[in-house]
C-alpha cells in the first residue's frame, strides 16, 4: 500500500503478493512493515527496495524490527514518528488468532496523518484496535483469521467515510461478490472503492472523491 499525503510518501507492508512495480519504487519517505508474515514482508525483494531509498524511515512492529536489526526502528501501540509533514502513530499489539495452537505474533498497524488531510488507517493482520476519526480504512477483506461477519463489525465500528480492500488475494474472482456485497450491503460506508491490486484513489479532506 502505497500512501502518498502532504507531499510524503509512505509504502506499507511490502509483502510477497505486492505487485513488482511495489518494489521498484523510489523516493519514499518511510517504509512500514505491521508484521512479520511473508505477505507483509518479502524478504528477498525488500532489500533492493531499501537500497533504492537509503533515507527512508524504517518502522516496524517489535518482533520483526528486532529480527531485521539495522535501521529498523520498533513501533508500537501509540507510538509517533513524524515524517516531514506526515504523522506516522502505532495502532494495536497483536495479530488476530489464526489458531490455538499457531503462536500469536506482533501486529502494528498505522495511522498516517497530516494537518488538513484525510486520516488513514492500515490495520495490518487484526480487528482489534479501531481508531477514531479515521477517514480512509484499508479494509482487510479475507484471510484465515477472519470471517466475514467479524470484517463487517469491523468496518462498522471504525466508521470511516472512505473504504478499499486489501487482504484480499486469498479470495478467488468468482467468489469476491460474495464477500465484497456482504461489505457494501452492511458495513454502513457510503463511499466504498473496490480497487484493484495496482490500482489508486485520491481522497479529499471531505472525504470526497477528488
Amino acid at each position: 500500500m502505497l500512501v502518498e499525503s502532504a507531499g510524503h510518501r509512505v509504502l506499507i507492508d511490502p509483502g510477497t503478493f505486492s505487485s513488482p512495480a511495489a518494489f521498484g519504487l523510489e523516493h519514499l519517505d518511510a517504509v512500514v512493515v505491521t508484521h512479520q508474515h511473508p505477505d507483509h514482508l518479502d524478504r528477498d525483494r525488500v532489500p533492493a527496495l531499501l537500497a533504492a531509498n537509503p533515507d527512508a524511515l524504517l518502522l516496524a512492529d517489535p518482533m520483526t524490527a528486532e529480527e531485521l536489526g539495522g535501521d529498523w526502528r520498533a513501533h508500537t501501540d501509540g507510538d509517533r514518528h513524524e515524517v516531514g509533514g506526515l504523522v506516522l502513530t502505532g495502532a494495536g499489539r497483536e495479530h488476530a488468532e489464526i489458531l490455538p495452537t499457531i503462536p500469536v505474533v506482533d501486529n502494528v498497524g498505522v495511522l498516517v496523518t497530516a494537518p488538513g488531510e484525510p486520516t488513514f488507517f492500515h490495520p495490518g493482520d487484526s480487528y482489534g484496535t479501531t481508531p477514531h476519526g479515521v477517514d480512509v480504512l484499508a479494509l482487510p477483506l479475507g484471510a484465515p483469521w477472519a470471517n466475514i461477519s467479524e470484517t463487517v463489525e469491523f468496518l462498522q465500528r471504525v466508521a470511516p467515510r472512505v473504504a478499499f480492500p486489501v487482504h484480499d488475494c486469498t479470495i478467488l474472482a468468482l467468489a469476491y461478490d460474495i464477500y465484497w456485497n456482504h461489505v457494501a450491503n452492511h458495513g454502513g460506508v457510503d463511499d466504498l472503492r473496490r480497487l484493484d491490486q495496482t490500482d489508486g484513489t485520491e481522497v479529499d479532506p471531505t472525504g470526497a472523491i477528488a
